[in-house]
């Protein structure tokens, strides 16, 4: 079992949980976070003075997933969160010890 996290733009939220479910993945956990990477936040002007917007606000999706479908949600997430731009995001995928549903006690990959 693996977990996916992926830090991607928020309007693009919709189009990967659309193409995660196309592949069969059951069910994400999102939050709202921010951050910055070589992005490095940018200026605004709200009333006419200005100010800089250190941290950009992100969306970040945590899945919990089977290791046969980890290439194919990577592969969902890069190209449903894909804009071209600076400040895509970033997928990162680590090993799941264990998964235990609370309700019925499943374990494993039942459990998901």
């Amino acid at each position: 079992m693996k977990m996916i996290t992926a830090i991607i733009k928020p309007f693009k939220l919709d189009e990967a949980r659309e193409a995660l479910s196309a592949i069969g993945v059951q069910g994400i956990t999102v939050t709202e976070v921010k951050g910055f990477g070589r992005q490095k936040g940018h200026t605004e002007l709200y009333r006419g003075a200005e100010y800089v917007i250190d941290f950009m606000p992100k969306v970040k999706i945590d899945v919990a997933i089977a290791d046969d479908l980890v290439e194919r949600a990577i592969e969902a997430i890069e190209a449903s969160a894909r804009t071209g731009k600076i400040g895509d995001g970033k997928i990162f995928v680590y090993d799941l010890e264990q998964v235990v549903r609370i309700r019925t006690g499943e374990t494993g990959n039942e459990a998901l």
